[in-house]
């Protein structure tokens, strides 16, 4: 949880948006992030889910707008209505799969052409916790995110590894400047339907 703040810090506000493959575990990220929660079976994300969280840095405050999006293909369309105005942005894959590495990459290229010019990319290989399943290897992974400047972190929402550290590493990277909208556009989340059955677990 995040730590109390000074009374002289100011605030400043950013949307955030998570992007990935559905079950690569977006939804655990968040709940993990914004209240130290885990659960083994997180149900599919219907559209979009939205929640907050602030990070206490020396001189700032920085409150995240999160917008947790689906992976189905389905809802491929509405994306662009989540990441648009987004400050930063998680692009998540699952370390098992490599399926969704591949996603993940396809979701960077397509901020880098249709999102905020300055947006933070942070790209998360979660499930680290599966560390003996791998099938994408760190070196890889790391790699491409230096080709790319992308923040990148092997995280775990079931262990909490670097989770945390993962949105502090985007708070610091993000601009300080006084007026900073943080607001989303009202978007239709779409109809509940059955969910694909995911390559891998849901953690």
């Amino acid at each position: 949880m995040a730590a109390p703040r000074p009374a002289t810090n100011k605030i400043i506000q950013f949307k955030l948006v998570l992007l990935g493959e559905a079950a690569v575990g977006k939804s655990s990220l968040v709940l993990r992030f914004v209240k130290g929660e885990f659960k083994d079976h997180q149900e599919s994300t219907i559209g979009a889910a939205f929640l907050t969280q602030t990070v206490c840095l020396d001189d700032v405050t920085v409150k995240f707008e999160i917008w947790d999006t689906a992976g189905q293909e389905r809802y491929h369309s509405l994306a662009p209505m989540y990441y648009r105005g987004a400050q930063a942005a998680v692009v998540v894959y699952d370390i098992q799969c490599p399926d969704t590495f591949s996603r993940a990459q396809a979701w960077v290229k397509e901020l880098r052409q249709q999102a905020n010019q300055d947006i933070v990319i942070a790209l998360a290989g979660n499930k680290a916790d599966l560390a003996a399943k791998r099938e994408i290897e760190t070196e890889e992974a790391e790699v491409y995110a230096k080709e790319n400047n992308l923040l990148f972190m092997e995280t775990s929402a079931k262990t909490a590894l670097n989770v945390n550290d993962l949105f502090l590493q985007i708070a610091k990277k993000l601009p300080k400047k006084d007026s900073q909208s943080g607001a989303a556009s009202n978007v239709n989340l779409g109809e509940s339907s059955n969910q694909k059955k995911p390559c891998c677990g849901s953690n």
